[in-house]
């Protein structure tokens, strides 16, 4: 499994799975997730009503309607002031390890994340990154799985740095 980092803007990622940091509503919110809803299209708040919401560090799969991407893989990442620490840090490896196995039930590829709750949710973003690396060297040696490219599409350099910077600590 090759992991990378770039710059870029996620509702333009081609990929079998994108990675939404959505809200428990699952209705749309800001951020990610309000530019995944509107690329995405009306389809997908249709879609999303049926499922029920999803609870923090669990993930939840749709179609990617009018994105490049096949999948649209929607996580609600931990609020990192109104959590303990390490229940907050737990919380963020589910978001990134449920996606992955979601990716791998439904034989995606290629999988691309955003840096989830880093934003408004105010996960502190050189912890965020170390986690996420953790995770991914964790998902990879404990499953024989189908995904071939994971990419981190960040919105800006600072994000960029710190998971290229993870990503080089990690080995990966």
């Amino acid at each position: 499994m090759q992991v990378k980092a770039i710059l870029g803007d996620i509702t333009k990622f081609e990929a079998d799975a994108i990675v939404n940091a959505a809200n428990c509503t699952l209705l749309g919110g800001g951020g990610v997730d309000g530019a995944i809803h509107r690329a995405a299209g009306p389809k997908l708040l249709l879609h999303c009503m049926t499922l029920g919401g999803c609870k923090t560090g669990e993930a939840k799969i749709t179609p990617g309607f009018r994105l490049p991407a096949k999948y649209i893989i929607h996580t609600p990442g931990p609020r990192y002031p109104s959590m303990k620490p390490d229940v907050a840090e737990e919380k963020l490896h589910n978001c990134y390890w449920n996606s992955l196995s979601l990716a791998d039930q439904h034989e995606c590829r290629t999988i691309a994340f955003p840096s989830i709750s880093t934003g408004i949710y105010r996960f502190p973003l050189d912890r965020a990154a170390s986690i996420v690396a953790e995770t991914f060297v964790e998902y990879a040696q404990t499953h024989e799985t189908g995904i071939d490219e994971v990419t981190m599409v960040c919105f800006d350099q600072t994000t960029y740095d710190a998971y290229c910077n993870a990503f080089h600590s990690a080995g990966l």
